[in-house]
């Protein structure tokens, strides 16, 4: 794959163009030249859109696509389609399938579906087998396969002592442990974030001391074991406070936010429009103006948009039977850019490379092309229209949005398409 992409602004602090207009030159998907102009001699495709940038292909930590399994959902295939047109090179997809991703042969089997696709899935392994909370699964040989986390996807890892040896162990092949932060025993059977809106709307709570209580217990552990944990998708004021000090004190932790918590409060659920519950669920602005501060500090390492499709059937339902769960790919970038600068926007959703062990490819001379192309001042409205995912259930459906996508180079492939 052989292109020209004319009179670009190059986003990477890695890169000595950063922030600098260029012509960019790959030839068989490596970049053979950055300059000020570059001529076309061979007559090379050119790529020159409005207000065009670039930066490193993007990743998504938290991603989940239905196939196995759930087909109806998503599939692998029109997944990584999603992915490519949001701009992410690199997916994590999560372990919500049937069979549930917890042995070498189902990594296998997400991998070899994603196979020469300009798009990288990386599989997620379970923590426990068959997601049951009860037994490590098996983490040395997923590990081996390609997985690049361990996580019982929304899951709370209930027993204290099976977190701790999970820690121990992945420490002998450098794995990472994910936690999901929900102490069940306080949440019990709430749906909403317990507060005044929960109260009026008549709607059964989760306490933010759910979240925060398994966060402090997971911190003690990990401080006990060493390992490396990941907590993903936090949502209260406190959790960031908590993170904070655990970073402070060199504890190897990391963690992340889902675009949804960054943009919508409970106030949304007046509506009861069942595209509003979430896990974690929507919480206030005070909640959302500490989650800003922890990414702009640096206490919260990335944002994920976890995407979750869910069909017709288990959303378009009473509030109290409707699973959890929003997709998110299509809106993340212009969701995010709208509420943070873009070089701190492509930071984050870049960051989180290094901790899932994915790899980068500063823009520079010589690297292989793993590239997101897009347009960050322009405005949009995200509509049904927009979605290219089989399910529809978008909590950030009609929001103004700031930043559009126009595609990705990576695999030696090139996916864009005219906004």
């Amino acid at each position: 794959m052989n292109v020209l992409i004319k009179s670009v602004t190059i986003i990477d602090e890695t890169s000595k163009h950063h922030l600098k207009k260029r012509d960019v030159l790959i030839e068989n998907g490596v970049i053979k030249k950055i300059a000020v102009s570059i001529n076309n001699p061979k007559n090379i495709k050119e790529i020159s859109l409005a207000n065009l940038h670039i930066s490193q292909g993007w990743f998504d930590s938290s991603v989940s696509f239905g196939e196995p399994g759930f087909e109806e959902r998503e599939t692998i295939a029109n997944g990584l389609k999603v992915a490519a047109k949001s701009g992410f090179t690199h997916v994590a997809v999560n372990t919500n399938t049937n069979p549930v991703t917890d042995n070498k042969s189902t990594i296998k089997y997400l991998k070899s579906e994603a196979s020469k696709n300009p798009v990288n899935l990386y599989p997620i392994g379970a923590l426990t087998s068959k997601c049951d909370g009860e037994n490590l699964a098996e983490l040395y040989d997923m590990k081996n396969e390609g997985a690049v986390s361990f996580y019982d996807y929304k899951l709370p890892v209930k027993n204290p002592n099976l977190l701790k040896i999970a820690l121990q162990y992945t420490q002998t092949f450098d794995g990472l442990v994910q936690s999901f932060p929900f102490e069940k025993a306080i949440a019990q059977n709430g749906m909403v974030n317990e507060e005044t809106n929960s109260t009026l709307l008549g709607l059964k709570g989760i306490p933010a001391l759910a979240e925060e209580l398994q966060i402090t217990r997971d911190l003690y552990i990990l401080e006990y074991t060493g390992g490396k944990l990941h907590i993903p998708t936090i949502s209260t004021k406190k959790s960031v406070s908590l993170l904070k000090e655990a970073k402070k004190k060199g504890l190897n932790v990391t963690c992340s936010v889902a675009i949804n918590n960054l943009i919508l409060t409970d106030d949304v659920l007046e509506t009861f429009d069942t595209n509003y519950k979430l896990l974690p669920p929507l919480r206030t602005k005070k909640d959302i103006k500490a989650l800003l501060k922890g990414l702009e500090d640096g206490t919260i390492d990335g944002v994920t948009s976890d995407h979750n499709p869910i069909d017709i059937e288990h959303k378009k339902i009473e509030f109290d039977h409707a699973f959890y769960g929003s997709i998110g790919l299509e809106s993340c970038f212009g969701a995010l850019n709208s509420v943070l600068n873009t070089e701190e926007t492509i930071n984050k959703l870049t960051s989180l490379k290094e901790t899932f062990n994915i790899p980068q490819h500063p823009l520079k001379e010589g690297n292989k092309a793993d590239i997101t192309l897009f347009n960050p001042s322009q405005e949009w409205k995200f509509l049904e229209e927009n979605i290219s995912s089989t399910s529809k259930n978008a909590a950030l459906l009609n929001c103004e949005l700031k930043g559009k996508v126009y595609g990705i180079i990576a695999n030696n492939k090139l996916v864009v398409h005219k906004n």
